[in-house]
């Protein structure tokens, strides 16, 4: 019998943005993306492509005031995207972390998908060399996708010195970290990874 396929496609109207993402966390690393920036899309891209998740974003709203609300925005509806795609979490392997090196700069991504949506970044971006996008941007965006996304995620910057090195070894790593950790664990048998039966929280 084929798997259920491990995806979901969310939309959310406000306001201030439009946001429209479709997510299949069993692609091929295939991504279109619309999102007003350039830089930001860079790193939903190595996203989609590391982590060999399909990945569709269309955002758009009130940029004349800045990015935040869009990049938010992203982060929530990707976020919740993905927990829908994980569902129950049967047989995932569930906790992952990745080392990724860009030239002088080194990253390091944990995750675990317990159900409990909580991170901390340890990353200093500074706003050079990211095409407008700020670095905080950077660190809210990692915020809201695993707040939404129900997973506990530690970013630790160990060196670097180019922002978009920094940003991008984080994005990479991130997205190998979520592979590994989604990745069906044949020895799980479909079992949910918790002694309490459950990852819904």
């Amino acid at each position: 019998m084929t798997p259920a396929p491990r995806s979901a496609r969310l939309e959310r109207d406000t306001a201030e943005t439009r946001i429209s993402v479709s997510l299949n966390i069993d692609g091929m690393g295939e991504y279109r993306l619309s999102a007003a920036n350039g830089m930001f899309e860079h790193l939903l891209a190595q996203l989609s492509r590391h982590g060999l998740m399909d990945l569709n974003v269309s955002a758009s709203g009130d940029t004349e005031v800045g990015l935040h609300h869009l990049v938010e925005d992203v982060g929530i509806v990707l976020g919740r995207a993905l927990a829908e795609a994980v569902g129950d979490g049967a047989g995932i392997r569930r906790a992952a972390h990745t080392f990724m090196p860009l030239d002088e700069t080194l990253a390091l991504t944990a995750v675990d998908f317990g159900g409990r949506g909580y991170s901390v970044i340890d990353a200093d971006i500074g706003d050079s060399d990211l095409g407008g996008l700020s670095g905080d941007l950077i660190r809210h965006f990692l915020e809201s996708f695993a707040r939404e996304g129900r997973f506990n995620l530690h970013v630790r910057l160990v060196t670097g010195s180019n922002n978009h090195h920094k940003a991008e070894a984080i994005f990479k790593s991130l997205a190998r970290s979520l592979r590994d950790a989604l990745e069906p664990d044949p020895r799980r048998a479909g079992a949910v990874p918790s002694t309490k039966g459950t990852i819904s929280g």
